[in-house]
């Protein structure tokens, strides 16, 4: 598969875009919020696009941690150190989860090459309970993001969002306060000035 190259699609100015987006929205890719996206559910956002068609969009906020133990809140689960994320506004008492588990969890839907979400909880439960370690190869979110019919492409055609290619460290990785400014600057030199933008422009 081709993709546009983003130094293909750059104005001069590097703080400005032009407006065609470097990738198109895709499930497998990440969302990256732009710098001037205020939406408190979404500032300075990395999300994952796990599904994306005609009818809509869904995916889970990647930076957004909470400072519960998945323990606390899944009481059927072992006494495990994992983290829980903020996936998005909607449905927000509901758990969802991604993993590497791959076929070992029934049900579970490949987002990527090694990557998927959902599937069989109780049969996830199981497998956490006889080998915890395999914990670190899980990541819990409440919640997701979603949007409607062409609700996204109208905000990426707006510029809310730039689309980057996911990989395996960027979505299951452990360091989530560095995610955005760290993706913009892998996006290339155009789009790196974004990652020092000040987060109250009238400060700056």
């Amino acid at each position: 598969m081709h993709y546009l190259s983003c130094f293909d699609t750059m104005s001069p100015d590097p703080l400005e875009l032009s407006p065609l987006n470097p990738l198109p929205p895709a499930s497998g890719t990440l969302l990256v919020s732009g710098p001037y996206l205020s939406d408190p559910y979404f500032r300075r956002t990395v999300v994952l696009l796990c599904m994306h068609d005609a009818n809509g969009s869904f995916g889970l906020v990647l930076n957004r941690p909470l400072e519960v133990n998945i323990s606390e809140l899944m009481t059927e689960l072992p006494n495990l150190p994992s983290p829980v994320g903020i996936g998005g506004p909607v449905q927000s008492g509901n758990l969802f989860f991604l993993h590497t588990l791959g076929p070992r969890i029934m049900g579970s839907l490949n987002i990527i090459d090694g990557i998927h979400m959902g599937g069989d909880y109780d049969q996830l439960c199981a497998v956490l309970t006889t080998a915890p370690k395999l914990a670190r190869h899980v990541r819990f979110f409440v919640g997701y993001s979603g949007w409607g019919a062409d609700q996204l492409d109208t905000e990426i055609g707006n510029r809310s969002w730039l689309v980057h290619p996911a990989t395996k460290r960027s979505v299951m990785g452990t360091s989530q306060k560095d995610l955005w400014a760290g993706t913009l600057r892998s996006m290339g030199p155009q789009y790196a000035p974004w990652a020092n933008f000040p987060e109250d422009p009238s400060l700056n």
